[in-house]
């Protein structure tokens, strides 16, 4: 049997005059990326370049809405309701439609990002909130989540869903992700995070901090390029999944050969 994954990373998550992250060296790693739509960071020049360099080297773009929260890099609680995540969704993801289009693509998925997109994972309201957008914008576009609130409330939109497995990040045994602010949250052993990123694709399955494996989706593996020695270690867990047959490719051929 042959695996088949997507390489996906988040991109364009610079302001201004600031930059994070090796978005060039990222870009020839990837199948398919998530850009930054300004709310968390990303600006109107930013948002141009990466869609810009992303059709160049043939990588699918993804939106990465955010709550408003610049300062806090979108990683903040906010008390939101539900109508104004729908509508700052909206906001953000047609905002890169526009640069997509102005570079003869189009967006191809959505994946909340930080504290928003942990929420939708868990609560109900904010998940539909983010379905809504996507649906009454462009049905044939993917969402990306975990396992949680946000992939069934699209699944039952009949929105295409693609999973997401995180080799980097801690998950508890609830099949949730461990805290940022818990120590052990993030995962720096190269090591154990290739292995681990073996197994989400091949075997199904994650490590939880408890020592249970978890049966897991991984339809798409996100690459973290913001982090000391982080494109060597993308570098290496792409190597590794080649070496072991794994064919890499963009999210969209993933879900059809799974027949999502």
């Amino acid at each position: 049997m042959t695996h088949m994954v997507d390489l996906v990373a988040d991109l364009g998550e610079g302001f201004g005059a600031y930059t994070m992250g090796d978005d060039e060296a990222l870009l020839e790693l990837l199948t398919s990326a998530n850009v930054a739509c300004g709310f968390h960071a990303g600006d109107p020049r930013i948002m141009d370049a990466t869609v810009r360099n992303c059709v160049r080297n043939g990588v699918a773009v993804g939106a990465h809405p955010s709550f408003p929260d610049l300062v806090g890099f979108g990683r903040r609680a906010m008390d939101l309701t539900p109508e104004e995540v729908r509508t700052d969704v909206l906001y953000q993801v047609g905002a890169l439609q526009a640069f997509a289009v102005a570079h003869g693509t189009r967006v191809r998925h959505v994946a909340p990002h930080g504290r928003l997109g942990n929420l939708v994972a868990v609560r109900a309201d904010y998940a539909r909130a983010v379905v809504g957008a996507v649906a009454s914008l462009d049905e044939t576009l993917i969402v990306l989540a975990q396992d949680g609130e946000l992939a069934d409330a699209a699944r039952s939109r009949g929105l295409r869903v693609g999973i997401v497995g995180i080799a980097d990040r801690a998950y508890e045994d609830d099949g949730t992700l461990v805290p940022r602010s818990e120590p052990g949250a993030v995962i720096h052993d190269p090591d154990e995070i290739a292995r681990r990123t073996l197994r989400m694709v091949t075997e199904g399955v994650v490590r939880s901090v408890g020592g249970k494996d978890l049966p897991v989706i991984c339809d798409t593996v996100l690459l973290h390029g913001d982090t000391p020695g982080a494109i060597a270690l993308a570098g290496r867990v792409r190597a590794q999944l080649l070496a072991a047959g794994v064919e890499i490719t963009h999210l969209d051929a993933v879900l059809t050969a799974r027949g999502a």
